[in-house]
């Protein structure tokens, strides 16, 4: 016998011809984020990938529930095609499970499926032996084919497998299946769970942060840092860049009606990132924004950012409300850090009365006083780049 973790992949399944590529993509990935747990061997199976030469077998499950494109795990004992070697595997796992949920009073049921045909016994054939094994092996459980404590598994294919554990992945597509994206990337809750959205859809991901010395600190920029840290551990790495803002909001400030200041700065972001995202080979932006959240999420704002840029911007949080972003936040592990009081750019030189509907006719005009392919230029020529 040997301790093995079964994968299981679900959408990966509607790919038709081109499955094989993404199930090679998830296999990659897998191997990608146990690279440190020496010689690990990632094989892909009839309909499912298994990973074997594991010692620390929930570590290593930790880290593939967060990865996109496992739908769920199982730890299993592989074990050889006859009915000898499953008993004395469902035995071990009976044994297991006893040890999690305690022997009083203790209900189980068997669910065999049998995925080799030249196996000599049937589904039912094998529910119904290895049933009447475990009750003679472990006299004091009782069979509840309706709502079992224990479901023992069992799975027929190239090996048998034989688990009783099911943990949720966090489903989604293979990172790297579905191009690249570079993503506004703020100190907030919103931006880190948008970013997470997308890498879900298997795109990967670039981050641009702005950074307003003096007026942001450097808990501010490592707050983002470790917001990036574990949006990584579902995406894979990630290029960070931190951009100085400060001088484009201080020429902003100075020079252009107030109440345009949010409006102007985001329209600056989008440039900037737009030319990130171009270095990057990024073929789209990826914001945190929805409809009303603040002064510049309304339509008439979010249209005249749009004009700032020819790449299309996703929105993935577009329709969602705050309490749903932070239950999503809290479900990934970003929320108790975007809580943290460092205040990010968009915190400073903020209007008294930001407009709310802006025109683009006039927010052109007050750019217009500005030489912003200088400040561009200048922000990217000082930008730092951090691996994640």
């Amino acid at each position: 016998m040997e301790n093995v973790i079964l994968i299981r992949y679900g959408e990966i399944y509607l790919k038709g011809l081109n499955r094989p590529f993404f199930e090679q993509r998830l296999m990659d990935n897998v191997k990608k984020v146990l690279e440190d747990f020496g010689d690990v061997k990632v094989k892909k199976g009839q309909g499912r990938i298994y990973v074997e030469g594991i010692d620390n077998i929930r570590d290593a499950m930790d880290r593939l529930t967060k990865v996109f494109g496992i739908i769920s795990v199982s730890p299993a004992l592989k074990t050889d095609k006859n009915m000898a070697a499953i008993e004395n595997g469902i035995r071990v796992v009976m044994e297991d499970a006893m040890a999690k949920y305690g022997v009083d009073n203790l209900t189980f049921k068997v669910e065999s499926r049998r995925s080799d045909k030249s196996f000599p016994k049937n589904s039912m054939e094998l529910n119904r032996e290895l049933g009447a094994f475990v009750l003679r092996e472990f006299p004091y459980v009782k069979v509840d084919v309706h709502n079992p404590e224990v479901l023992l598994s069992v799975e027929v294919r190239e090996w048998t497998y034989v688990y009783h554990e099911v943990i949720d992945g966090a489903g989604g597509m293979p990172v790297g299946t579905n191009g690249k994206a570079t993503l506004l990337l703020s100190g907030g809750i919103d931006s880190p769970v948008a970013g997470w959205m997308i890498a879900k859809r298997g795109v990967e991901l670039s981050a641009v942060y702005y950074h307003s010395v003096p007026y942001t600190s450097e808990r501010a920029k490592q707050k983002v840092i470790d917001l990036a840290r574990i949006l990584s551990k579902y995406s894979g790495p990630i290029k960070l860049y931190v951009v100085p803002f400060t001088k484009i909001q201080q020429e902003i400030y100075t020079n252009c009606p107030e109440s345009q200041l949010t409006i102007l700065m985001r329209r600056f972001m989008m440039k900037i990132a737009e030319e990130i995202a171009d270095q990057e080979g990024a073929k789209v932006l990826v914001t945190g924004e929805s409809v009303g959240q603040v002064a510049s999420q309304t339509l008439e704002s979010l249209v005249v950012t749009d004009d700032a840029v020819d790449m299309p911007i996703l929105r993935p949080l577009i329709g969602f409300d705050k309490i749903e972003i932070m239950n999503i936040a809290e479900k990934i592990g970003t929320y108790d850090i975007s809580i943290l009081p460092y205040e990010d750019c968009c915190t400073v030189f903020v209007p008294r009365h930001p407009v709310t509907r802006p025109k683009l006719d006039a927010v052109l005009k007050a750019e217009g006083l500005l030489d912003g392919e200088t400040l561009i230029e200048e922000a990217l020529d000082n930008l730092e780049i951090i691996e994640i």
